[in-house]
């Protein structure tokens, strides 16, 4: 019990939590004096999951978690997760953008929106937004940032320097996290641009990545990466047992965030197309003729809001 009651540490992030929390229900007390009752609940129970992912990043820097994770690798690839995966899911699900604006003073915000949309600096701001936001960026860099801050050099120089440890590793883990979950989970105002069928191998081939990590880490290695967790007092677990620990957690904590988005972007991916077959098809560019979102744009289909309205 001691694990976990002991070794809590205050850390400066939680008053950037704070600030952000108080901006957030700033923000919403200025919509719903302007928006209908149906909107303001459906903000307030998205405030929630946002509030979650929050309370998610704060146990994974200032919680007994932090404090293993220098002594055990294992405890560090659980502090990961947290801060790659889940706390990204429920901050891009609680879709915290629009409270966030419009919880700022007006002076500021509409200079902040006037910059962004006429500034000097619009035009370039504009299309390197498009380049982060774009479907293959945030793939391809949140892969990569997993894979690169595993490499032992890089994985032990963030060990050894807290400025690379936070403002570098975990921050590009939970930044390049929220782009990945941008392009899968809906986040009012922000349109997903990839398709179901992406995001369905979007999802696969993070997997198979965290997968071979695993799999790289455990059995396809005789020793230990990282010689940051070699002699550490008082830890009589091995170094190479420790890193098999964190590998299998890396493994089988893929799926409890996998396997849901799978489940919820296939059927995603069947209702677009109209059908399992006419999906599987498409995946292997196969041409199974127009989808069934194209029928009914053109008519030769009915929509299902059309039956009744007579």
């Amino acid at each position: 019990m001691s694990y976990l009651v002991d070794n809590w540490s205050f850390d400066p992030f939680v008053l950037v939590v704070a600030a952000v929390v108080i901006i957030h229900e700033l923000g919403l007390a200025n919509l719903r004096r302007r928006s209908l009752p149906e909107r303001t609940r459906t903000r307030r129970l998205r405030s929630l999951l946002f509030y979650g992912g929050l309370a998610l990043l704060l146990i994974a820097v200032m919680s007994p978690i932090d404090y293993w994770a220098d002594d055990y690798f294992f405890v560090h690839m659980v502090e990961h997760i947290l801060i790659a995966f889940f706390a990204p899911i429920l901050i891009v699900a609680g879709a915290p953008w629009l409270p966030l604006l419009h919880g700022l003073p007006v002076g500021p915000r509409r200079r902040l929106v006037r910059a962004l949309l006429l500034g000097r600096f619009s035009h370039t701001l504009r299309a390197v937004g498009r380049v982060v936001l774009n479907p293959w960026t945030a793939l391809i860099s949140f892969n990569a940032v997993m894979v690169l801050w595993h490499i032992p050099a890089l994985f032990d120089a963030a060990e050894e320097n807290q400025l690379i440890h936070i403002w570098l590793m975990h921050a590009s883990f939970f930044v390049t996290g929220v782009l990945f979950w941008l392009q899968i989970i809906p986040s009012y105002p922000f349109r997903m641009k990839a398709t179901p069928l992406w995001q369905v191998g979007a999802i696969i081939s993070t997997n198979v990545v965290m997968f071979v990590m695993a799999m790289t880490l455990s059995l396809f290695s005789a020793t230990s990466w990282y010689s940051v967790y070699a002699h550490i007092p008082g830890v009589s677990l091995s170094p190479y047992a420790d890193q098999q620990i964190g590998a299998a957690i890396l493994w089988i904590c893929g799926d409890f965030w996998a396997i849901p988005a799978l489940a919820v972007t296939i059927r995603r991916a069947i209702d677009s197309e109209g059908g399992f077959s006419l999906a599987v098809d498409r995946l292997f560019h196969r041409d199974p003729g127009p989808s069934l979102q194209a029928l009914r744009a053109s008519a030769v289909l009915p929509s299902p809001d059309s039956h009744g309205n007579g």
